[in-house]
């Protein structure tokens, strides 16, 4: 039983020991386990800041980011405006640029309609300038057979000429 039961010696020097081991582990011990806590402690809370700016900073770069999207999305939609509306001037100019271009062949096609009436009606103003000389011709030469007629005619183109002056 003497195990169980320690000698009051084994006591005194066990709290002796112990006491030594205290004071030891407490002047050099101790401190440089808490310096290598707080430092450890430092690094987790410098850890938790650089996690925290960088959660910050990828929020800031989020928020960039779709103020960039929503920008480009307004942009595209002017410039899709614009598109639409130049589309729309190119589409009434060319059809006005038609529409003058017609004209002017219409313009063109009455030009030469007119003129062409005119050597139509000159053609046949010819014609029947040379029918009717023929026809005079033709009736000159049967009344020019004839001397008592061609006397009378003579006799009446004098007098026409006469009666001008």
């Amino acid at each position: 039983m003497e195990l169980f039961t320690p000698d009051f010696g084994l006591i005194f020097w066990m709290f002796v020991a112990f006491g030594v081991l205290f004071l030891v582990l407490w002047k050099f011990a101790w401190p440089m386990i808490l310096k290598t806590v707080d430092s450890r402690a430092d690094l987790i809370d410098k850890g938790v800041e650089y996690a925290q700016a960088a959660k910050e900073q990828l929020d800031n770069a989020r928020e960039e980011a779709n103020s960039f999207l929503n920008e480009a999305r307004r942009q595209q939609a002017d410039i899709l405006r614009e598109a639409d509306k130049m589309k729309t001037q190119i589409i009434e100019q060319a059809r006005s640029a038609a529409q003058v271009e017609a004209q002017k062949v219409m313009d063109n096609a009455k030009l030469q309609i007119r003129q062409q009436q005119k050597e139509a009606q000159q053609q046949f103003r010819n014609q029947v300038s040379e029918f009717a000389l023929e026809i005079a011709g033709k009736i000159v030469h049967d009344q020019m057979k004839d001397d008592q007629a061609r006397n009378r005619l003579v006799d009446n183109m004098l007098d026409q000429i006469e009666s001008k002056n």
